[in-house]
């Protein structure tokens, strides 16, 4: 193999040839690892090589020890720890670390990319213990490209996300504070190395707690810092702005010194700031404030109330208000017309700053914004106008609703009013201040004198632009959702809007000549009143599904019309809005949809028959056929033989993931709707399931929804599900040896515990399927509970984790009545746990009825095994 010709094609215009020289990369790594990885290391520290391939080589490095999936990046270090050995090691570190003194900036970063891939194994192993004292030498003394290069790796290594590494790295935060600080002062002449010193300070951190917590060495940094941020440099001064915001947010019981002395005056000088992002940083030190401020509230109201340490609490966003409210307001004026939705400019970041502002310190904020409403309500320039809209609706979250309200009732025919205001600019800010309050304030909106106006002038706004759909829709589905009454009632305050606003929104979204970014939000605002629907508004969605239906019906030759990726995308768009409709319909009418199920079925079975094999239509598709299926419970049997071919194969799909997830619930939906009769389905089923669990390259979050799906299967076909007990037991056995350690990665902890609560489920099922011959649940009882052993053992459990537990020990218990398994049901653990249960006061009612019930099951159990013996 031609190394550099492999590289070269990696960058190959022609798609055939890049997969070609990846397959190849693929291949020399399997076939020989260490030789692998000694040639590309030394085609990365080649100087006589083009520029390209040296980066090619240093991404092809990273490659080999990179992973998405968790258990595949451990095989991956694995390999790396035991098939090199130490002298290829040796080498391959040595190359990367010379690729650093590179004059190629691109090859030395790729360089710092690789070294920081070895890095996340050796540290957190003690090994290749040179690393760091070498990168500290690069840049106390190596050339400007070399110290530029070594600071980048620094950063690179703290920003990972490995447990294990974030860990290790706090033994050499002096180390890293060594070379950082000194490539980030003032003294630095070069730029581009003090930039870079300046992030991987920002991105070290959370490692160097030690050395923050030393008032001397801590005074050093946060001056070094400060002098950054006046350095003349905007991208160095945004960094030192962004390195502030970390600090504030890891640091902040040590910030009061620092927040009089100097950062008051500084971020306010930052936020005026002529460069964007200078200006837009310093802004977002001031969220990080109130961020922070909002969190310590939260928790020292817990800590209160437990009895517990209250943490240090300096109100910095109160005592700055003053100073920075208003610099924030002026801010908002900075709009920029043709900014897209996605963009994050200052004017966006100054409305962020403010609500949270609002949120922090309540009511004390208000007069100040209400005298900048007041006074640029009605400013010629809609730069001014805008603000002072937008103004308004930033406050509706934090200050006392008591005292919005009268603000509201007041400005709330004014805000309506500025829906006709002759900029589009102002008219979108007026809707979204719209949507600000019926989302949190929405007890200030009467219906009877405001809900009309307010309907209209929503509508009319998204009628008249689509600039302003996103915001024009958020507020009509906030006013669907805080107006819809209880749950099932006969009327709600939108039933006498509802079937205008249908037939409005239908209007809206009828026609190819209809903006497709705002026929997909109307739908979903169509959607949000069909959920929200009153009882008395039901025959208008029972006529609304023929709409749909038709509209859906209509799609089904558009395929056959396709000419373009742009075509194919806005039709899929059209389907999935049309379904998602569909669904809700379902879901309100729940069995009155029956008269309709024929056609829905037969239109939902015309599109997954049309659609192509990367589509992400059907999986709405599912969600409506899991609903129809919930709604029509038995009658269902009569579509599978039609529909189950579409999802045998949506669960044999492992490259969509997202599909086969949505196939894994629908067979639960299924079952538990056909009951007895999903029985000839089931083996099918089974096999499915069973291979995806077994098969190493699915993701791990499958698994749990599997396990619960064999409990769903199980309590469905009844004693019928002995065929699969055996196989399902060993599966349950062996997902019960997942354990988590001390260094467990945190996503780990959520999977592990979503895994319990899958095989508590399985259990649970099996154990109501065979609880008319308990005797073919004998030889499982000890596996039961060995895992709730360890689950009560285990303090990271979840309230459903929980929940499930107590239903396998009652169930298990009602299964034996006569206290066959007293003895197990004696152990002190079920007890305590039970009781831990019972007594929590955060947990939902179910939960705590679920372990009374099972108290009560243990009581019966332990109760008649003693009877039994005194008899």
């Amino acid at each position: 193999m031609d190394v550099s010709q492999v590289l070269e094609s990696t960058f190959s215009p022609d798609a055939s040839a890049r997969q070609n020289a990846e397959q190849q990369l693929s291949q020399a790594a399997e076939l020989n690892f260490s030789t692998y990885l000694v040639t590309l290391a030394q085609e990365l520290a080649n100087e006589k090589a083009q520029p390209g391939v040296r980066q090619a080589a240093g991404i092809a490095l990273k490659n080999a020890f990179s992973a998405r999936e968790y258990t595949r990046l451990r095989e991956i270090q694995a390999r790396w720890l035991q098939s090199v050995d130490i002298n290829t090691k040796s080498s391959v570190r040595e190359l990367a670390l010379r690729t650093l003194a590179s004059k190629d900036t691109r090859a030395g970063q790729a360089a710092a990319q690789f070294i920081s891939s070895i890095a996340a194994i050796d540290i957190p192993r003690d090994q290749w213990q040179e690393l760091m004292p070498a990168l500290v030498e690069n840049v106390g003394e190596g050339a400007d490209h070399l110290k530029q290069a070594s600071l980048q790796t620094i950063g690179y290594i703290c920003e990972a996300e490995d447990q294990d590494l974030r860990d290790s790295l706090v033994q050499h935060s002096n180390a890293i504070l060594t070379a950082v600080v000194q490539g980030a002062r003032k003294e630095e002449a070069n730029k581009d190395v003090r930039l870079a010193a300046i992030n991987s300070l920002s991105d070290s951190l959370e490692f160097v707690r030690t050395n923050f917590d030393n008032e001397g060495e801590r005074n050093y940094i946060m001056q070094v810092i400060c002098e950054a941020t006046q350095s003349g440099d905007n991208r160095i001064e945004a960094s030192s702005y962004g390195c502030l915001n970390r600090i504030m947010g890891l640091y902040y019981d040590k910030m009061k010194f620092y927040m009089e002395k100097a950062l008051f005056g500084l971020t306010i000088m930052g936020m005026k700031n002529q460069e964007e992002d200078v200006a837009k940083l310093a802004i977002e030190f001031w969220c990080t404030v109130c961020e922070e401020e909002i969190a310590i509230e939260d928790d020292n109201a817990m800590a209160a109330a437990e009895g517990s340490e209250l943490r240090p609490f300096f109100k910095f966003a109160r005592i700055a208000f003053r100073e920075v409210v208003p610099v924030l307001l002026q801010l908002l004026a900075q709009q920029d017309e043709d900014a897209s939705d996605e963009d994050y400019n200052i004017s966006r970041a100054a409305y962020q700053c403010l609500q949270l502002y609002a949120q922090t310190v309540g009511g004390e904020l208000v007069q100040t914004v209400l005298g900048f409403v007041e006074v640029n309500l009605r400013h010629a320039d809609w730069h001014f106008r805008d603000a002072a809209v937008s103004a308004f609706g930033a406050i509706m979250e934090g200050p006392d609703e008591k005292m919005l309200q009268p603000l509201i009732k007041q400005g709330l025919p004014v805000l309506i009013g500025m829906m006709d205001d002759p900029s589009v600019q102002v008219k979108d800010s007026a809707a979204f201040a719209l949507g600000r309050i019926c989302e949190n304030v929405s007890e200030s909106i009467d219906p009877q004198e405001h809900l009309r106006p307010l309907i209209g002038a929503l509508f009319g706004g998204l009628s008249s632009s689509p600039k302003m759909a996103g915001s024009c829709c958020w507020a009509l589905m906030n006013l669907a959702e805080r107006f819809s009454g209880d749950a099932g009632g006969q009327e709600n305050p939108m039933s006498p809007h509802f079937q205008e606003s249908i037939q409005r929104l239908l209007a809206v979204t009828e026609g190819s000549e209809a903006d497709n970014q705002l026929r997909m939000a109307a739908y979903e605002v169509l959607n949000a009143f069909v959920t929200n629907a009153a009882n008395d508004s039901l025959p208008i969605v029972a006529k609304l599904s023929e709409v749909i239906l038709e509209r859906l019906e209509k799609t089904i030759p558009m395929q056959q019309q396709i000419v373009s990726v742009e075509d194919r995308i806005t039709l899929e768009e059209i389907q999935t809005s049309l379904a998602s409709v569909l669904l809700a319909i379902v879901q309100r009418l729940e069995g009155e949809i029956k008269p309709a199920a024929d056609r829905i079925m037969n239109v939902l079975l015309q599109i997954l028959s049309s659609v192509g094999s990367k589509s992400s239509v059907p999986d709405t598709v599912f969600a409506a056929v899991g609903a129809l299926a919930n709604a029509l419970e038995e009658d269902f049997a009569k579509y599978m033989n039609s529909f189950s071919p579409f999802l045998y194969n949506a669960l044999g799909n492992r490259e969509e993931p997202g599909l086969c997830a949505m196939a894994i619930g629908l067979v639960s939906d299924i079952t538990r709707a056909l009951g007895p009769l999903s029985q000839p389905y089931c083996d099918t089923f089974m096999n499915y399931l069973l291979q995806n669990l077994s098969d190493k390259s699915v993701s791990n979050q499958f698994r749990p929804a599997i396990l619960q799906t064999f409990g769903d299967i199980a309590q469905a076909i009844g004693p019928h599900f002995e065929t699969y007990l055996s196989v399902v037991a060993q599966v349950l056995q062996t997902a019960a040896t997942v354990t988590m350690g001390e260094n467990t990665a945190f996503e780990m902890f959520d999977y592990v515990i979503s895994l319990r609560e899958g095989i508590m489920d399985a259990w649970s099922g099996a154990i109501l399927a065979m609880k008319t011959k308990p005797q073919i649940l004998v030889p499982y009882v000890e596996s039961v509970f060995s895992i709730l052993s360890v689950i009560a053992q285990d303090p990271n459990r979840s309230e459903a984790l929980l929940r499930s537990a107590m239903g396998v020990i009652g169930d298990l218990a009602d299964t034996f009545p006569n206290g066959e398994y007293a003895n197990y049901y004696r152990a002190e653990w079920i007890t305590h746990m039970i009781k831990e249960t019972k007594s929590n006061r955060e947990f939902q009612g179910r939960t705590i009825e679920t372990a009374r019930w099972a108290r009560e099951q243990v009581k019966r159990q332990t109760g008649n095994a003693s009877a039994a013996r005194m008899s």
